[in-house]
């Protein structure tokens, strides 16, 4: 056993990388946020009590375009195409726990987290925000999340 301030862990539950048993994985895929490219990847698959969301960008699920605007608008649609996602899969937004958000210039920062600060109450959920040279279809962002069930 392992103590770490009081919370005892077993050393199976650590190092249990033998297991053979593996997770059940079930896709997500709604029509209310832009379909994923064909052979390629999920909206989102949900896995032992998780749902872990691929990347949305800021695409109108019924045109299939990016839509205009800036990065405030941008930041706004990623979201809602996430949160259309996660209420697909029996979740949502306050039940997020990670978030991975990319942009393609980091001069966008403070403007995106006007937008997203609004979505989450009082506990945030973890964050990564990195700049990134170029994202698909030449957008501004991309945001992905992990969310409990």
């Amino acid at each position: 056993m392992f103590a770490f301030n009081s919370l005892q862990i077993s050393s199976s539950l650590l190092f249990n990388h033998h297991s053979t048993k593996m997770a059940t994985k079930t896709p997500v895929l709604t029509t209310k946020a832009p379909p994923p490219l064909p052979g390629i990847y999920s909206q989102a698959i949900i896995a032992n009590g998780f749902v872990y969301c691929s990347g949305a960008v800021p695409m109108d699920a019924e045109t299939g375009k990016i839509i205009d605007g800036d990065i405030q608008a941008h930041t706004h649609q990623c979201i809602k195409n996430l949160n259309a996602i996660l209420e697909a899969a029996g979740t949502s937004l306050e039940k997020v726990v990670k978030v991975n958000v990319f942009l393609s210039d980091m001069d966008d920062f403070a403007k995106m987290n006007e937008v997203y600060s609004t979505y989450w109450g009082e506990i945030k959920p973890c964050r990564t925000c990195v700049a990134v040279k170029t994202l698909p279809l030449n957008t501004d962002v991309e945001i992905e999340c992990t969310a409990v069930l």
